[in-house]
């Protein structure tokens, strides 16, 4: 265990420079005065540790020097060959960039791994796109990927529910979600989510963008995530569903699947049972629930059950109507 976490920091040390004790606690899930104990034995076994004190002091390697060592696993190894990663990278213009980069990494393997990281490609490929959808490349790819990357501010046109407008934002990063690109840029000091495809123009700006000191791309995606769904479910509605209304329930979100979960009473001698799920408006959880056709009733809200019924009325309308007009001229 000790060995990995001295790697670790070895490898933290030589792709970030200098970290404070604090810092690499932190990142390696320790004590500070383990990280002083793990520092003595990096400079016993002749690893040049520089050791900076004061407020803005920390650990960093003698400038000049680096190990040539990886430090890879076998599993390590096998991930850096998962295909479908290429994807992504191609998107970002960086395709070649990886095959490259997974030549160098094969050579530089053992070889008795060699063999099972190539199996890895040919075995295993993520598909990132949702269904009956093919992968677009957002036209403000690119540019915003160079934008993010060299921390260069834009100006931009967007399009959103309010209408298009023009923003001047600070990008901090990009996010790869079901197959769609989101930009997150700070706007007034604060992060926002944009869609890269409702980018109509963009211009680079003069300026560094101010990235913020404590800022962690996947935490706050996870926090956005879990925020807007909170804001998006504005209500709850009450139904009876058969065996088959429930496993086609659980298939329209995982907030209602999980909130069909564990709500679901026990079966009645039909097999029906009574859940309780979030929606967002009665409109358009009506235009959700109406694939379950007569394999669950809305109990509750009256608003949604009401607007069922009437949908259901109008489609047998306009089937009995054509029906009777196709007869008629029969």
């Amino acid at each position: 265990m000790q060995a990995s976490r001295l790697l670790s920091m070895l490898m933290l040390l030589q792709s970030r420079r200098k970290m404070s004790a604090a810092a690499l606690a932190e990142e390696l899930e320790v004590s500070v005065r383990t990280i002083y104990r793990d520092v003595e034995q990096l400079s016993s076994a002749g690893v040049p540790v520089v050791v900076t004190r004061g407020v803005n002091g920390g650990f960093e390697l003698l400038e000049g020097w680096r190990t040539r060592l990886t430090g890879l696993t076998p599993g390590e190894a096998q991930a850096m060959f998962l295909a479908g990663a290429s994807g992504a990278a191609t998107q970002l213009g960086l395709g070649e960039a990886v095959a490259s980069a997974q030549l160098k990494l094969l050579a530089a393997l053992p070889a008795q791994w060699q063999a099972d990281a190539r199996r890895i490609g040919s075995r295993f490929h993520l598909d990132t796109a949702p269904w009956y959808q093919h992968p677009a490349r957002p036209d403000a790819l690119a540019a915003v990927a160079d934008a993010v990357w060299h921390e260069r501010r834009l100006a931009i046109q967007y399009d959103s529910w309010r209408g298009a407008a023009e923003r001047l934002i600070e990008p901090l990063g990009l996010v790869l979600k079901a197959g769609e690109w989101y930009l997150i840029a700070s706007a007034g000091g604060e992060p926002h989510t944009y869609r890269l495809s409702n980018i109509l123009a963009l211009e680079p700006r003069p300026g560094a963008v101010r990235r913020p000191r404590h800022f962690d791309l996947a935490k706050h995606w996870a926090a956005s995530l879990t925020r807007f769904e909170s804001q998006l479910y504005r209500g709850t509605a009450v139904l009876r569903v058969s065996s088959t209304g429930f496993k086609w329930l659980c298939r329209i979100s995982a907030a209602v699947n999980e909130a069909a979960q564990r709500t679901q009473s026990g079966a009645d001698a039909h097999g029906w049972r009574r859940v309780t799920i979030p929606i967002e408006t009665p409109e358009h959880a009506a235009s959700q629930l109406i694939r379950l056709a007569d394999e669950a009733e809305v109990l509750d809200p009256p608003e949604l059950r009401q607007l069922l019924a009437a949908t259901v009325a109008r489609m047998a309308k306009l089937y009995v109507h054509r029906r009777r007009g196709n007869t008629a001229r029969s």
